[in-house]
Protein backbone atom coordinates (compact mmCIF):
# COMPACT_ATOMS: atom_id res chain seq x y z
CA UNK A 1 0.00 0.00 0.00
CA UNK A 2 1.47 3.58 -0.57
CA UNK A 3 0.57 6.86 0.36
CA UNK A 4 0.69 10.01 -1.54
CA UNK A 5 1.09 13.84 -1.45
CA UNK A 6 1.00 16.37 -3.39
CA UNK A 7 3.57 19.33 -3.74
CA UNK A 8 3.46 22.59 -5.29
CA UNK A 9 6.06 25.38 -5.42
CA UNK A 10 5.82 28.91 -3.53
CA UNK A 11 7.99 31.24 -5.36
CA UNK A 12 9.25 34.50 -3.68
CA UNK A 13 9.40 37.56 -5.39
CA UNK A 14 12.02 37.06 -7.57
CA UNK A 15 10.61 33.69 -8.90
CA UNK A 16 12.77 31.50 -6.75
CA UNK A 17 11.55 28.50 -5.05
CA UNK A 18 10.94 29.71 -1.31
CA UNK A 19 8.65 26.40 -0.22
CA UNK A 20 6.15 24.04 -1.02
CA UNK A 21 3.24 23.37 0.27
CA UNK A 22 2.17 19.79 0.60
CA UNK A 23 -1.57 18.80 0.00
CA UNK A 24 -2.98 15.28 1.09
CA UNK A 25 -3.98 12.78 -1.47
CA UNK A 26 -5.20 9.16 -1.21
CA UNK A 27 -4.72 7.69 -4.88
CA UNK A 28 -3.42 8.33 -8.21
CA UNK A 29 -6.12 11.30 -8.78
CA UNK A 30 -4.34 14.50 -8.27
CA UNK A 31 -7.00 16.31 -6.20
CA UNK A 32 -7.54 15.57 -2.55
CA UNK A 33 -10.92 13.33 -1.45
CA UNK A 34 -14.00 13.79 -1.28
CA UNK A 35 -15.73 12.62 1.92
CA UNK A 36 -12.74 12.26 4.05
CA UNK A 37 -12.13 13.77 7.64
CA UNK A 38 -9.97 16.85 7.66
CA UNK A 39 -8.09 15.89 10.69
CA UNK A 40 -7.28 12.58 9.62
CA UNK A 41 -5.99 13.48 6.12
CA UNK A 42 -3.74 16.01 8.16
CA UNK A 43 -2.40 13.41 10.47
CA UNK A 44 -1.93 10.58 7.58
CA UNK A 45 -0.02 13.31 5.42
CA UNK A 46 2.21 13.94 8.72
CA UNK A 47 2.97 10.76 9.84
CA UNK A 48 3.27 8.81 6.34
CA UNK A 49 4.11 11.41 4.28
CA UNK A 50 6.66 14.04 6.28
CA UNK A 51 7.72 12.27 9.47
CA UNK A 52 8.43 9.03 7.64
CA UNK A 53 10.07 10.71 4.46
CA UNK A 54 10.36 14.41 4.99
CA UNK A 55 13.73 14.72 3.53
CA UNK A 56 12.04 13.97 0.32
CA UNK A 57 8.91 16.89 0.78
CA UNK A 58 11.55 19.74 0.48
CA UNK A 59 14.73 20.42 -0.13
CA UNK A 60 17.37 22.26 2.14
CA UNK A 61 16.15 25.95 3.46
CA UNK A 62 12.76 25.27 1.79
CA UNK A 63 9.82 25.27 3.86
CA UNK A 64 7.22 23.18 4.10
CA UNK A 65 3.77 24.70 3.94
CA UNK A 66 0.65 22.73 5.52
CA UNK A 67 -2.50 22.66 6.16
CA UNK A 68 -4.38 22.36 9.56
CA UNK A 69 -7.57 22.06 10.45
CA UNK A 70 -9.16 23.15 13.57
CA UNK A 71 -8.46 20.04 15.86
CA UNK A 72 -5.68 19.48 15.02
CA UNK A 73 -4.63 22.80 15.58
CA UNK A 74 -6.45 22.52 19.25
CA UNK A 75 -4.36 19.53 19.61
CA UNK A 76 -0.91 21.40 19.07
CA UNK A 77 -0.38 18.96 16.02
CA UNK A 78 1.83 21.26 14.84
CA UNK A 79 4.51 20.55 17.72
CA UNK A 80 5.06 17.43 16.15
CA UNK A 81 7.21 19.25 13.40
CA UNK A 82 10.57 21.41 13.44
CA UNK A 83 9.77 24.76 13.94
CA UNK A 84 12.44 26.03 11.43
CA UNK A 85 11.52 23.81 8.58
CA UNK A 86 7.50 24.30 8.26
CA UNK A 87 4.81 26.96 7.93
CA UNK A 88 1.46 26.21 9.65
CA UNK A 89 -1.52 27.21 7.47
CA UNK A 90 -4.80 28.44 9.30
CA UNK A 91 -7.17 26.27 6.97
CA UNK A 92 -10.21 28.73 5.98
CA UNK A 93 -12.93 26.03 7.47
CA UNK A 94 -11.38 27.25 11.16
CA UNK A 95 -13.66 28.83 13.31
CA UNK A 96 -12.01 31.91 14.80
CA UNK A 97 -12.97 31.86 18.23
CA UNK A 98 -11.31 32.16 21.87
CA UNK A 99 -10.46 28.12 21.55
CA UNK A 100 -8.27 28.48 18.14
CA UNK A 101 -6.82 31.94 19.67
CA UNK A 102 -5.03 30.78 22.68
CA UNK A 103 -3.68 27.28 20.40
CA UNK A 104 -2.23 30.14 17.68
CA UNK A 105 -0.83 32.62 20.42
CA UNK A 106 1.12 29.38 21.95
CA UNK A 107 2.56 28.19 18.73
CA UNK A 108 3.41 31.46 18.10
CA UNK A 109 5.49 31.99 21.10
CA UNK A 110 7.32 28.44 20.45
CA UNK A 111 8.27 29.82 17.13
CA UNK A 112 6.34 28.58 15.05
CA UNK A 113 5.58 30.62 11.50
CA UNK A 114 1.83 30.94 11.22
CA UNK A 115 -0.45 31.81 7.92
CA UNK A 116 -4.40 32.34 7.10
CA UNK A 117 -5.13 29.86 4.54
CA UNK A 118 -8.08 31.50 2.01
CA UNK A 119 -7.79 34.64 3.85
CA UNK A 120 -11.55 36.44 3.20
CA UNK A 121 -10.57 39.42 5.07
CA UNK A 122 -13.48 38.14 8.05
CA UNK A 123 -13.20 40.70 10.69
CA UNK A 124 -13.00 38.53 13.18
CA UNK A 125 -9.87 37.15 12.09
CA UNK A 126 -8.25 40.60 13.25
CA UNK A 127 -7.68 39.81 16.76
CA UNK A 128 -5.21 36.42 15.19
CA UNK A 129 -2.91 39.03 12.78
CA UNK A 130 -0.58 39.95 15.61
CA UNK A 131 0.34 36.27 15.70
CA UNK A 132 0.85 35.57 11.95
CA UNK A 133 3.23 35.93 9.79
CA UNK A 134 1.48 35.17 6.11
CA UNK A 135 -1.91 36.09 4.75
CA UNK A 136 -2.86 33.70 1.87
CA UNK A 137 -5.47 35.40 -0.67
CA UNK A 138 -7.18 33.15 -2.78
CA UNK A 139 -7.12 35.57 -6.47
CA UNK A 140 -9.95 33.14 -7.78
CA UNK A 141 -12.23 33.92 -4.25
CA UNK A 142 -11.36 36.71 -3.56
CA UNK A 143 -11.11 38.49 -7.03
CA UNK A 144 -7.37 40.17 -8.47
CA UNK A 145 -8.15 43.67 -7.74
CA UNK A 146 -9.73 43.16 -4.53
CA UNK A 147 -6.84 41.03 -3.52
CA UNK A 148 -4.17 43.57 -4.55
CA UNK A 149 -6.53 46.67 -2.99
CA UNK A 150 -5.79 44.70 0.38
CA UNK A 151 -2.11 44.20 0.12
CA UNK A 152 -1.50 47.91 -0.67
CA UNK A 153 -4.02 49.39 2.11
CA UNK A 154 -1.97 47.11 4.63
CA UNK A 155 1.94 47.33 3.40
CA UNK A 156 2.95 48.91 7.00
CA UNK A 157 1.67 45.87 9.19
CA UNK A 158 4.15 43.26 9.73
CA UNK A 159 2.64 40.68 7.39
CA UNK A 160 3.62 39.16 4.27
CA UNK A 161 1.07 37.95 1.44
CA UNK A 162 0.72 35.05 -0.58
CA UNK A 163 -1.05 35.34 -3.92
CA UNK A 164 -2.54 32.00 -4.64
CA UNK A 165 -4.48 30.67 -7.65
CA UNK A 166 -2.11 32.60 -10.03
CA UNK A 167 -3.00 31.36 -12.88
CA UNK A 168 -1.35 33.89 -16.15
CA UNK A 169 1.20 36.19 -16.40
CA UNK A 170 -1.42 39.37 -15.94
CA UNK A 171 -2.52 37.72 -12.57
CA UNK A 172 1.19 37.78 -11.69
CA UNK A 173 2.00 41.21 -12.73
CA UNK A 174 -0.40 42.53 -11.13
CA UNK A 175 0.19 40.93 -7.77
CA UNK A 176 3.63 42.00 -8.03
CA UNK A 177 3.43 45.51 -8.40
CA UNK A 178 0.44 45.24 -5.81
CA UNK A 179 3.03 44.07 -2.79
CA UNK A 180 2.71 40.25 -2.67
CA UNK A 181 5.96 38.49 -1.40
CA UNK A 182 5.02 34.97 -2.44
CA UNK A 183 3.20 33.76 -5.23
CA UNK A 184 1.28 30.00 -6.05
CA UNK A 185 -0.39 28.82 -8.93
CA UNK A 186 -0.97 26.66 -11.95
CA UNK A 187 1.41 30.28 -13.75
CA UNK A 188 4.58 28.53 -11.81
CA UNK A 189 3.84 24.73 -11.44
CA UNK A 190 0.89 22.37 -11.07
CA UNK A 191 1.39 20.69 -8.06
CA UNK A 192 3.16 17.44 -8.72
CA UNK A 193 2.08 13.70 -6.96
CA UNK A 194 4.75 12.14 -4.82
CA UNK A 195 3.80 8.66 -4.49
CA UNK A 196 5.66 6.18 -1.07
CA UNK A 197 5.55 2.90 0.66
CA UNK A 198 2.88 3.57 3.23
CA UNK A 199 4.08 2.78 6.88
CA UNK A 200 1.10 0.55 8.65
CA UNK A 201 1.87 0.07 12.36
CA UNK A 202 0.06 -3.17 14.27
CA UNK A 203 -3.44 -1.43 15.31
CA UNK A 204 -3.05 -3.26 18.05
CA UNK A 205 0.57 -1.67 19.23
CA UNK A 206 -0.91 1.40 18.54
CA UNK A 207 -4.08 0.99 20.70
CA UNK A 208 -1.33 -0.45 23.52
CA UNK A 209 0.63 2.64 23.11
CA UNK A 210 -1.98 5.13 23.22
CA UNK A 211 -3.63 3.84 26.34
CA UNK A 212 -0.05 4.11 28.11
CA UNK A 213 0.86 7.52 27.02
CA UNK A 214 -3.06 8.21 28.26
CA UNK A 215 -2.23 7.39 31.94
CA UNK A 216 -1.97 10.66 34.27
CA UNK A 217 1.77 9.17 34.74
CA UNK A 218 3.95 7.68 31.69
CA UNK A 219 5.43 4.31 32.11
CA UNK A 220 8.45 4.35 29.54
CA UNK A 221 9.79 1.16 30.37
CA UNK A 222 5.81 -0.19 28.77
CA UNK A 223 5.69 2.44 26.25
CA UNK A 224 9.44 1.33 25.04
CA UNK A 225 8.27 -2.57 25.08
CA UNK A 226 5.17 -1.90 23.15
CA UNK A 227 7.14 0.50 20.39
CA UNK A 228 10.23 -2.18 20.14
CA UNK A 229 7.16 -4.76 19.30
CA UNK A 230 6.36 -3.31 15.74
CA UNK A 231 8.39 -1.96 13.39
CA UNK A 232 6.33 0.52 11.91
CA UNK A 233 6.27 2.40 15.00
CA UNK A 234 9.93 1.74 15.71
CA UNK A 235 10.80 3.38 12.24
CA UNK A 236 8.10 6.30 12.87
CA UNK A 237 9.44 7.28 16.47
CA UNK A 238 13.01 7.37 15.43
CA UNK A 239 12.52 9.20 12.42
CA UNK A 240 10.49 11.52 14.27
CA UNK A 241 13.40 12.27 17.06
CA UNK A 242 15.53 12.87 14.36
CA UNK A 243 12.91 15.02 12.87
CA UNK A 244 12.24 16.90 15.82
CA UNK A 245 15.32 17.13 17.83
CA UNK A 246 17.65 19.35 15.71
CA UNK A 247 21.20 18.06 17.38
CA UNK A 248 21.43 14.99 19.12
CA UNK A 249 24.06 14.59 22.16
CA UNK A 250 24.46 11.18 21.62
CA UNK A 251 23.40 9.13 18.65
CA UNK A 252 20.94 6.39 19.57
CA UNK A 253 21.32 2.75 20.89
CA UNK A 254 17.91 1.98 22.05
CA UNK A 255 14.61 3.57 22.20
CA UNK A 256 14.66 4.46 25.63
CA UNK A 257 17.29 7.09 24.73
CA UNK A 258 14.44 8.14 21.84
CA UNK A 259 11.80 8.84 24.31
CA UNK A 260 13.91 10.67 26.60
CA UNK A 261 14.36 12.82 24.12
CA UNK A 262 11.20 13.81 23.26
CA UNK A 263 9.81 13.80 26.45
CA UNK A 264 5.67 12.90 27.93
CA UNK A 265 4.35 15.90 26.14
CA UNK A 266 5.95 15.67 22.81
CA UNK A 267 5.51 11.31 22.63
CA UNK A 268 1.60 12.21 23.23
CA UNK A 269 1.10 14.25 20.19
CA UNK A 270 3.19 11.77 18.18
CA UNK A 271 1.34 8.97 19.47
CA UNK A 272 -2.33 10.13 19.18
CA UNK A 273 -1.31 11.18 15.19
CA UNK A 274 -0.13 7.94 14.61
CA UNK A 275 -3.19 6.95 16.02
CA UNK A 276 -5.47 9.05 13.85
CA UNK A 277 -3.91 8.52 10.68
CA UNK A 278 -3.81 4.79 10.74
CA UNK A 279 -7.08 3.29 8.74
CA UNK A 280 -7.58 -0.69 8.30
CA UNK A 281 -4.64 -1.56 6.58
CA UNK A 282 -3.75 -4.61 5.53
CA UNK A 283 -0.52 -5.33 6.91
CA UNK A 284 1.84 -8.48 5.81
CA UNK A 285 2.43 -10.16 9.13
CA UNK A 286 5.41 -12.50 7.67
CA UNK A 287 7.70 -9.30 7.29
CA UNK A 288 6.59 -8.16 10.50
CA UNK A 289 6.91 -11.19 12.31
CA UNK A 290 10.41 -12.05 10.70
CA UNK A 291 11.28 -8.44 11.89
CA UNK A 292 10.33 -9.46 15.61
CA UNK A 293 11.77 -12.65 15.77
CA UNK A 294 15.02 -11.35 13.85
CA UNK A 295 15.64 -8.52 16.63
CA UNK A 296 14.66 -10.55 19.46
CA UNK A 297 17.06 -13.97 18.45
CA UNK A 298 19.80 -10.80 18.13
CA UNK A 299 19.04 -9.69 21.57
CA UNK A 300 19.61 -13.49 23.02
CA UNK A 301 22.31 -13.86 21.02
CA UNK A 302 24.17 -10.99 22.76
CA UNK A 303 23.80 -12.53 25.86
CA UNK A 304 24.76 -15.65 24.76
CA UNK A 305 27.96 -14.59 23.00
CA UNK A 306 31.06 -14.50 24.69
CA UNK A 307 31.96 -11.43 24.07
CA UNK A 308 30.72 -8.15 25.83
CA UNK A 309 27.80 -7.49 23.17
CA UNK A 310 24.90 -4.92 24.54
CA UNK A 311 21.03 -6.89 24.58
CA UNK A 312 19.55 -3.85 23.56
CA UNK A 313 21.30 -2.33 20.12
CA UNK A 314 21.39 -6.02 18.88
CA UNK A 315 17.64 -5.96 19.38
CA UNK A 316 17.41 -2.38 17.50
CA UNK A 317 19.80 -4.69 15.07
CA UNK A 318 18.02 -7.19 14.31
CA UNK A 319 14.39 -5.51 14.29
CA UNK A 320 15.59 -3.00 11.48
CA UNK A 321 17.16 -5.14 8.90
CA UNK A 322 13.95 -5.26 7.81
CA UNK A 323 13.19 -1.83 7.11
CA UNK A 324 14.36 -1.88 3.23
CA UNK A 325 11.50 -4.60 2.42
CA UNK A 326 9.09 -2.49 4.34
CA UNK A 327 9.57 0.56 2.38
CA UNK A 328 11.18 -0.62 -0.88
CA UNK A 329 14.33 1.74 -0.55
CA UNK A 330 17.58 1.29 -0.07
CA UNK A 331 18.61 0.15 2.92
CA UNK A 332 21.27 2.93 2.89
CA UNK A 333 18.83 6.05 2.01
CA UNK A 334 16.53 4.97 4.86
CA UNK A 335 19.45 4.57 7.69
CA UNK A 336 20.84 8.17 6.63
CA UNK A 337 17.52 9.62 8.28
CA UNK A 338 17.83 7.78 11.55
CA UNK A 339 20.55 9.21 14.27
CA UNK A 340 21.30 5.54 15.13
CA UNK A 341 24.64 4.65 16.54
CA UNK A 342 27.60 3.95 14.42
CA UNK A 343 28.00 0.51 15.14
CA UNK A 344 24.48 -0.47 14.32
CA UNK A 345 24.40 1.30 11.00
CA UNK A 346 27.84 -0.90 10.24
CA UNK A 347 26.42 -3.92 11.01
CA UNK A 348 22.41 -2.86 8.93
CA UNK A 349 25.26 -2.07 6.10
CA UNK A 350 27.30 -4.07 5.95
CA UNK A 351 27.57 -7.24 8.96
CA UNK A 352 30.23 -5.61 10.39
CA UNK A 353 31.35 -5.74 13.99
CA UNK A 354 30.14 -7.70 16.54
CA UNK A 355 26.27 -6.60 16.22
CA UNK A 356 26.82 -7.51 12.18
CA UNK A 357 27.71 -11.09 13.09
CA UNK A 358 24.81 -11.55 15.36
CA UNK A 359 22.84 -10.21 13.13
CA UNK A 360 24.35 -12.21 10.10
CA UNK A 361 24.20 -15.46 11.95
CA UNK A 362 20.62 -15.12 12.74
CA UNK A 363 19.96 -14.53 8.89
CA UNK A 364 22.06 -17.36 8.30
CA UNK A 365 19.94 -19.69 10.62
CA UNK A 366 16.81 -18.56 8.93
CA UNK A 367 18.02 -19.61 5.95
CA UNK A 368 19.26 -23.18 6.78
CA UNK A 369 22.97 -22.34 5.82
CA UNK A 370 24.01 -24.61 8.92
CA UNK A 371 27.73 -24.54 7.89
CA UNK A 372 28.06 -20.98 8.06
CA UNK A 373 25.85 -21.07 11.14
CA UNK A 374 28.56 -23.39 13.05
CA UNK A 375 31.22 -21.11 12.04
CA UNK A 376 29.87 -17.53 13.17
CA UNK A 377 28.53 -19.40 16.53
CA UNK A 378 32.37 -20.67 17.33
CA UNK A 379 33.54 -17.13 16.40
CA UNK A 380 31.01 -15.04 18.94
CA UNK A 381 31.31 -17.65 21.59
CA UNK A 382 27.99 -19.38 20.68
CA UNK A 383 27.47 -23.10 21.48
CA UNK A 384 24.80 -24.54 18.71
CA UNK A 385 22.44 -25.28 20.74
CA UNK A 386 21.97 -22.19 22.31
CA UNK A 387 21.52 -20.95 18.63
CA UNK A 388 18.72 -23.53 18.14
CA UNK A 389 17.43 -22.49 21.41
CA UNK A 390 17.48 -18.55 21.07
CA UNK A 391 15.52 -19.34 17.66
CA UNK A 392 12.56 -21.14 18.91
CA UNK A 393 12.71 -18.61 21.88
CA UNK A 394 12.52 -15.60 19.36
CA UNK A 395 9.85 -17.08 17.68
CA UNK A 396 8.07 -18.06 20.39
CA UNK A 397 8.26 -14.32 22.11
CA UNK A 398 7.23 -12.67 18.40
CA UNK A 399 4.07 -14.59 18.51
CA UNK A 400 3.41 -13.77 21.86
CA UNK A 401 4.11 -10.15 21.96
CA UNK A 402 4.19 -8.58 17.90
CA UNK A 403 1.23 -9.96 16.03
CA UNK A 404 -1.38 -11.20 18.90
CA UNK A 405 -5.09 -9.61 17.29
CA UNK A 406 -7.39 -11.47 18.86
CA UNK A 407 -10.77 -10.67 20.69
CA UNK A 408 -9.35 -11.55 23.63
CA UNK A 409 -6.12 -9.66 23.48
CA UNK A 410 -8.10 -6.56 22.13
CA UNK A 411 -10.21 -7.07 25.43
CA UNK A 412 -6.82 -7.27 27.62
CA UNK A 413 -6.09 -4.25 26.34
CA UNK A 414 -9.11 -2.43 26.47
CA UNK A 415 -9.71 -3.14 29.68
CA UNK A 416 -6.20 -2.33 31.11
Amino acid sequence: MYSYVARQPIFNRHQKTAGYELLFRNGESNAFPAGIDENKATCRLLVNSYIADSDGMAQAGKRCFINFPHQSLIRLLPTLLPKKQVVIEVLETCEPNDELLLAIRHLNRLGYMIALDDFTMDERWQRFLPYVHIIKLDLLKVGLDAACDYVEQNRGRKLMFLAEKVESHHDYTRVHQAGFHFFQGYYFSRPELLKSRNLKPERLSTLRLLQEVCREQVDFERVEQIIASDLSLSYLLLRYVNTAIDRLKVPISEFRQALVYLGEEKLKVFVSAVATAQASFDKPQELYALSLQRGRMCEILASASGQNIEAKPAFMTGLLSMIDALLDQPLEELLEQLPLQAEIRQALLYQQGALGQLLALAIAYEQAKWCQVNQMGEALGIAAPSIGQSYQLALQWSSKYGLQTSARSLTAVQTG
